[in-house]
């Protein structure tokens, strides 16, 4: 009898709210003051960005249905490529969540401080409250994967609502002049659109969150892939419209200041109680990012620990089969994060872990991408079907779009972020000698155990 395991819990609406709530998270509520500096040109940059994101949707929806295995971008890279790409990608993926989680707590404190002034301007306090949200979320997620799941789909709900407000309702009032100059920035249009994508990718960040923990997916071969494209299909219409209405409800001037777009587009086009649901709408949105990413922060490191790519405590489980270690270890350095940065204002704080947390997230989506042209040349058996050059084309587009983006972070964060991948060179080769050791070990304890006699 081939009964599913009973840790396999998250069906296609917690999957898709999975992949939904960890992309609309805190980015989206900040970014068009981000990007005021662009003009309208920006928008291209989110059809761009959004392109792409469907592309890599798609290697991973096609992956996923091939290898239905926990870790995501991990499994791939290291079925593909061996045991050190694979380690690469966790490393990297792994340090990309939980530097992620860190700015996404800061951002909900931010958005609390609407509400709760001192948290504006008294740090301990805003490090204080960002912790406990941490922590309570750590608690929730090392429980079980199923309250987890259930906590995302509540928050990913309530997040939508003041979004399509926004999208939708928000484009009716509208006002061309306060579009401004279509390249505000002055420089070519390529280089304008380039810059604003990557700023724009960050936003996307979290669209393969469904293929992490597969094998806690019901159904999963076709669960992950509907959850991964609808889900970020989704969010780039949400995204590209939202944008739209923001820029032509505030003037070009003011949104480079705001601190709260989405609440200041609200308050011109339908009053100040707007602005406050809006602002209650992004704290909401940050917090379940932040439940979203704490679940997958344990996933990945129990993935690479199973195969030897990780310390071997990260494979431990707690009763509801979740990585309590990983969960528990990851939410202890975000702490460590916060604390050593808590002394810089919340923007700067978020503006110097999200860089970073991108970076070493693209790096691991080309991997992937990579990895399905590996695997369709290599194991053509695991991809049913006939359209095995439409899926190579779609993984080499998704490949160049990954390129361009790592590309357009910048001189700085790419050197800041290659740094965070080699400081990780070393924990493989420690764990590579701890495997010859333990091999030597065997070895050597079986030619000192006497022969048996025969009976």
């Amino acid at each position: 009898m081939n009964a599913q395991p009973a840790r396999r819990r998250l069906g296609l609406w917690m999957a898709t709210a999975l992949v939904v709530g960890n992309m609309i998270g805190s980015g989206v509520f900040l970014l068009p003051s981000s990007l005021a500096g662009y003009g309208p040109i920006s928008l291209i940059a989110w059809v761009f960005t959004a392109a792409g994101a469907i592309l890599l949707a798609l290697v991973f929806a096609r992956l996923s249905r091939a290898y239905p295995r926990t870790g995501g971008p991990y499994a791939y890279a290291r079925r593909a490529f061996g045991d050190f790409v694979g380690f690469q990608t966790a490393w990297g993926y792994w340090i990309a969540v939980w530097a992620g989680n860190a700015a996404i707590a800061v951002a909900f404190v931010g958005y609390l401080a609407h509400f709760w002034p001192q948290l504006g301007d008294d740090k301990v306090l805003a490090a204080a409250v960002g912790l406990a949200a941490i922590w309570l979320l750590t608690a929730v997620n090392a429980y079980g994967i199923r309250q987890g799941g259930a906590v995302q789909v509540a928050t990913t709900v309530i997040k939508l609502v003041p979004l399509l407000l926004i999208a939708v309702g928000g484009l009716f009032f509208v006002k061309s002049a306060n579009f401004g100059e279509f390249n505000a920035g002055g420089g070519s249009a390529f280089s304008a659109v380039t810059a604003a994508a990557a700023l724009t990718l960050w936003s996307f960040i979290g669209l393969e969150s469904a293929t992490v923990p597969a094998e806690d997916v019901e159904n999963p071969q076709k669960t992950i892939p509907r959850a991964t494209v609808a889900g970020t299909a989704v969010t780039a219409l949400v995204y590209v419209l939202g944008t739209v209405a923001v820029l032509g409800l505030v003037p070009a001037a003011a949104l480079a200041t705001s601190t709260a777009p989405f609440a200041d587009a609200a308050d011109a086009a339908f009053g100040g109680w707007a602005a406050d649901l809006v602002a209650v709408g992004a704290a909401i949105s940050a917090f379940g990012a932040l439940n979203g990413w704490i679940l997958l922060q344990g996933q990945i490191p129990l993935a690479a620990a199973r195969d030897g790519l990780f310390p071997r405590a990260f494979a431990r489980t707690g009763r509801g089969g979740t990585p309590v270690v990983g969960l528990v270890v990851s939410s202890v350095l975000v702490t460590g994060l916060m604390l050593m940065n808590y002394n810089a204002s919340l923007v700067d704080q978020f503006t110097f872990i999200i860089l970073l947390a991108t970076l070493t997230t693209v790096i691991p989506y080309a991997y992937a991408s990579l990895a399905e042209l590996v695997l369709l040349a290599t194991d053509r058996a695991a991809f049913s079907g006939r359209r095995l050059t439409r899926d190579a084309v779609i993984a080499l587009l998704a490949f160049g779009y990954t390129v361009w983006a790592i590309a357009g972070a910048g001189y700085e964060v790419v050197y800041k972020g290659t740094l965070l991948i080699f400081a990780g060179m070393p924990v493989y080769a420690w764990l590579k000698y701890r495997d010859q050791r333990a091999t030597v070990h065997a070895v050597e304890t079986d030619r000192s155990e006497p022969p048996a006699h025969a009976a």
